[in-house]
């Protein structure tokens, strides 16, 4: 800790410990020694007293002349003053550098505030970029390990794609035999089919010559069926006619009593041209009954025929349709356009 200040005893008390110790007392080496503290030019003063006693002294001890004690006296005096005009001359000096380096001190320390500022800018900022870098750093981490399970998966889908590679060219495989197999039966399904075409065609023109017959048959029975429908109505209207005259008749009967015996030849001529029309009503009924029994007849064989032209051309329609899918799956495999 520096002292509150200095006297000339504590000046002296130094420069003998230096002397003792075979070192010049200087006034720098006496502010060491005092252990820096005191104004120089208070030690200065002091220490030019304390030569100003030294001669002195020296006149006391025996055996030295005046004469070298004058010399030593005007040597100490010019060296003490040689030593204040170049401590004067430092002096200046040093306080020149002092308020140099002073200013160049405020401007350090001016420089430094605006480097401490800066720095901490820069530190908050760097505290942003660290944290960034943390979030950055936990992005990577995620990254690196979906990076690994993604390669884990290219790996699998590598392996699963040479599968896929070599199963594709065992179906290619396949599919050529398929394609070659399926050309072998095209050619004999068309040949079949064509066969198939020309034997359905002469059934068809067979049939359609049998039903152009059975129609004809068919006409002419519906005509002699209306004919016979006629002559029954016809028939059946004299019937009723003479029902009403047999009514009329009885009502006579009961009335004219006495008229029955004049009218019994009558009664029995109308009775028996009643019986011959039931006859002739029941043999026309009959033949109805025949000539619609065979209408119906004819009507199931032609619908039998029209049952087996439609079979037929159900048959050549499934045979169009599965040739048109069999061309249909061919182009598919090929890639060729299909062609209805």
């Amino acid at each position: 800790m520096a002292r509150g200040g200095i006297n000339k005893a504590i000046v002296q008390k130094a420069r003998q410990a230096l002397l003792a110790r075979g070192e010049h007392p200087s006034i720098d080496a006496v502010r060491i020694e005092l252990g820096n503290t005191g104004s120089k030019t208070t030690i200065h003063r002091y220490l030019k007293e304390l030569d100003a006693q030294q001669p002195t002294l020296a006149a006391d001890k025996p055996g030295m002349s005046e004469a070298l004690a004058n010399l030593v006296s005007q040597l100490a005096q010019q060296l003490v003053e040689e030593g204040d005009a170049r401590i004067e001359a430092a002096q200046n000096v040093f306080d020149h550098e002092k308020a140099a380096l002073q200013g160049e001190l405020q401007a350090i320390q001016q420089a430094l505030a605006t480097l401490q500022q800066q720095h901490q800018i820069q530190a908050e900022a760097l505290a942003g970029e660290s944290a960034q870098l943390a979030t950055t750093r936990s992005t990577l981490q995620t990254e690196q390990t979906r990076n690994a399970t993604l390669n884990q998966a290219v790996g699998e889908l590598n392996l699963r794609l040479n599968d896929k590679d070599e199963q594709i060219q065992s179906l290619e495989d396949k599919h050529q035999h398929a394609r070659d197999a399926l050309e072998h039966y095209r050619t004999a399904t068309r040949e079949q089919r064509e066969q198939d075409q020309r034997r359905h065609e002469a059934q068809v023109q067979q049939l359609q010559v049998e039903v152009r017959q059975l129609q004809q048959s068919l006409i002419v029975k519906q005509d002699e069926l209306t004919r016979l429908n006629r002559d029954n109505e016809r028939l059946l209207v004299e019937a009723r006619q003479v029902q009403r005259e047999r009514q009329a008749l009885q009502d006579q009967q009961a009335q004219q009593a006495q008229e029955i015996k004049t009218l019994m030849a009558s009664l029995a001529q109308s009775l028996g041209a009643r019986e011959e029309l039931l006859r002739q009503n029941q043999v026309l009924g009959q033949q109805v009954e025949q000539g619609a029994g065979e209408q119906r007849q004819q009507q199931q064989v032609i619908e039998q025929l029209q049952a087996q032209v439609e079979q037929r051309d159900a048959e050549l329609d499934a045979l169009k349709a599965k040739e048109q899918a069999s061309d249909r799956a061919e182009a598919e495999q090929t890639g060729l356009p299909t062609h209805p």
